[in-house]
């Protein structure tokens, strides 16, 4: 594994002979000093302990985290059983510590481009910060604001709007008053927006100036119970074609009445801990995104678990935001930090590094100016930092280059047997990790599976444990994280202590409980942690939620795990034909084939999507008679098998399925940007479909598996 990662160099080999001999002499004379005086000794023991343990002997088993075989953890703080108790008990320990920080704005310019686009640039200063005692009453304030516009407690008020302090602040709001918070992301297309603010009667929705007057504007006549809209950030210019009825409020409006307003009846509006505190919408597969409901002890169990793998986790420790709050990632990362006195600063994707797109050239990005010690992201921003650091090290001197790789593999082989290397991370790497900063500790990666060389780079150039994570909306997010001193690939980890972990066997997959060496089967996650179901989707609810005879509730994921000797598991396939691509959009195979099957030349078509990769491909089994007269009328000219096995025809096949999935209001990250045409049907003689002519996805993948490299820009041997 090590060996397939390692960069490769191009250095004298009598140099390279008397280099290797230097540094066996120094890690020699260092390892003594080291060994006596470092805790890794323990890491290196921690690591090759047992995580996680079946509960029973039984096949299909639970697993639990060996901290909480007896019984799982559920409560953070005795007595804080709901989300408003838990804020309550932060700001009385931490009263003036700092809490939610935000940039402001020095000064924004339009920076016109060589192609004649305009991009907006961003001059930003430092951070400046909200106690705990300061988010307190703003939040305190802004619930009384919206008891007096008439929200009552148990009902359900929307959230549409970025990553910021004013998010919190609102969350905390409801979850002081009870009041249902429905969460949306703003990538969300219009008709799934509308579809959530209808279907869960939301008359008040809590969203930024920018979003109101592009996303919004479009859908508030499709919205008809809708009465209020707060913007966060001040007031909009006045905008006339807003239907009759509706109010836009400011946030500062709604808290100076909440702050007037006399509050003496609220003690009965409190929450419980099985209230719902937040309806989540996530992507479905069929395109009606589904509404997660989470309740109070929900989410602190979930955080709870979460909370327990960052060692030392407390006040020094400061953590970035800039992810989605309308995550569960995101949102249950936050809840951690709130809840252990930890600083949150606020950013975005486009305001992240000093290289990001919105920060003017020679300013400072977002990092640069907290210095986070704490960050979680998603693959797909882990990879462009990757490929950006690669980009740099490839035009470096060779004497740089060089130098740069022999300690990235020096690293490599110290870090998988366990050992630390302080001199490297000083006089190589330190550079590297100043593009984050330069205080990250630990790094949280969730969402989507991270590959193995992008994990194994950040542990080598920012000096900080992956703590790979596996759970969902429908877990509140908890289910898996790495151990911090876990330095394997690949894996998701233990099973939280909020929860327990056991495999399904799925016969159709051939995944069994019983397999060796590792038993193998659908994941289904058991815990305080399991939401409530579906909202208003009470057959979805029960297809995708049991109880057990104990009254546990468990969650079937639909995705396929194994669990190793030491109880990590590891994610190995799905179950649905739902993929998740890199960029964190769903992609629904079977919706693609659906578009594309009635095509007169199309036969048969398989769609393929990789967690890895930003795109769909696709194989298709073309119609002899139609792709004959297709390559006629291009002047192509060959047999059956070159008409297949042609770039150029592949391409004016790819024109033809463009052009109907368009017209079947595919997405543009739906349609298949590579095909392979295959000359021979599929049959079920052939095994690559079932007798009723459904697609075998496992066996068709294993057939072109060198096709999806080739499509993938793989090098193939």
């Amino acid at each position: 594994q090590a060996a397939k990662m390692k960069l490769k160099h191009n250095i004298n080999p009598v140099l390279l002979q008397f280099i290797n001999f230097i540094i066996l002499v120094y890690s020699l004379i260092t390892y003594i000093p080291w060994y006596l005086f470092s805790g890794s000794r323990q890491a290196i023991a921690k690591a090759k302990q047992v995580k996680a343990k079946p509960v029973n002997n039984k096949p299909g088993g639970a697993y639990r985290s060996v901290n909480s075989l007896h019984c799982l953890a559920s409560v953070l703080y005795p007595g804080c059983d709901t989300l408003d108790k838990v804020f309550k008990y932060a700001k009385t320990k931490f009263k003036d510590k700092k809490l939610l920080g935000t940039r402001e704005i020095l000064k924004e310019e339009d920076e016109i481009q060589p192609s004649g686009k305009v991009f907006k640039k961003v001059i930003l200063g430092k951070y400046t910060w909200l106690s705990y005692e300061d988010v307190y009453i703003k939040a305190v304030n802004f619930g009384n604001g919206l008891a007096v516009l008439g929200q009552q407690p148990k009902t359900n008020i929307a959230i549409f709007c970025e990553t910021r302090a004013e998010w919190m602040i609102a969350a905390q709001a409801c979850f002081m008053c009870n009041y249902q918070l429905v969460t949306l992301y703003a990538t969300l297309g219009g008709p799934a927006i509308v579809h959530g603010l209808n279907e869960t009667e939301v008359t008040t929705i809590i969203t930024s100036k920018e979003l109101m007057q592009t996303k919004l504007k479009e859908i508030v006549s499709q919205v008809p119970l809708l009465r209020h809209i707060i913007t966060v950030d001040g007031k909009p210019t006045t905008w006339s074609e807003f239907p009759k009825g509706v109010i836009v409020h400011t946030m500062a409006s709604v808290q100076a009445m909440g702050a007037k307003a006399d509050t003496g009846n609220k003690q009965q509006s409190r929450p419980v801990p099985s209230d719902i505190a937040v309806i989540m919408y996530t992507s479905g597969s069929t395109g009606v995104p589904k509404g997660v409901m989470i309740s109070h002890c929900n989410i602190i169990a979930g955080i709870t678990g979460m909370a327990e793998r960052i060692p030392n986790l407390g006040e020094k420790d400061i953590y970035i935001g800039y992810l989605p709050l309308a995550h569960v990632l995101e949102l249950s990362a936050e809840l951690v930090c709130l809840s252990h006195g930890c600083r949150i600063g606020y950013s975005s994707p486009q305001t992240l590094a000093d290289q990001s797109s919105k920060i003017k050239k020679g300013s400072k990005g977002d990092v640069t100016t907290l210095k986070p010690t704490l960050m979680a992201a998603v693959p797909e921003i882990m990879d462009r930092i990757y490929k950006n650091v690669m980009n740099k090290v490839n035009e470096m001197t060779s004497f740089q280059r060089n130098l740069f790789i022999l300690a990235y593999n020096y690293k490599m082989e110290q870090i998988s047997k366990g050992y630390t290397t302080p001199l490297c991370d000083s006089l190589i790497f330190r550079k590297v990790r100043m593009l984050l900063g330069g205080k990250i500790r630990i790094l949280l990666c969730g969402g989507a599976p991270l590959s193995a060389a992008t994990q194994r780079f950040m542990n080598i150039c920012f000096c900080c444990p992956v703590g790979q994570g596996y759970g969902l909306t429908e877990s509140a997010g908890a289910g898996t994280i790495t151990e911090v001193w876990d330095y394997t690939t690949g894996r998701v980890g233990a099973p939280l202590v909020c929860c327990e972990i056991k495999l399904l066997n799925w016969e159709e997959g051939g995944y069994y409980n019983t397999d060796k060496p590792y038993p193998r089967g659908e994941i289904l996650i058991g815990g305080q942690n399991v939401t409530v179901g579906y909202y208003k989707n009470e057959g979805r609810t029960k297809k995708d939620f049991t109880v057990d005879e104990n009254g546990q509730r468990w969650l079937h994921t639909g995705d396929i795990g194994e669990f190793h000797q030491d109880g990590c598991l590891k994610i190995i396939d799905r179950k649905k034909d739902l993929v998740k691509l890199q960029a964190g959009e769903y992609v629904s195979l079977g919706k693609v084939e659906a578009a594309l099957k009635n095509l007169p030349l199309v036969d048969n078509i398989c769609a393929y999507a990789s967690s890895f990769h930003s795109y769909v491909i696709g194989f298709v089994v073309p119609n002899q008679k139609e792709l004959a007269e297709l390559a006629r009328k291009k002047g192509f000219k060959g047999t059956w098998e070159e008409i297949c096995n042609s770039p150029e025809m592949e391409k004016e096949v790819l024109k033809v399925l463009a052009e109907a999935a368009m017209a079947a209001n595919l997405e543009k990250f739906e349609i298949p940007v590579k095909i392979r045409l295959s000359p021979d049907p599929w049959t079920p003689e052939t095994g690559l479909v079932t007798d009723a002519f459904k697609l075998k996805r496992k066996e068709l993948t294993a057939y072109y598996q060198t096709d999806i490299d080739r499509m993938y820009g793989k090098n193939v041997k």
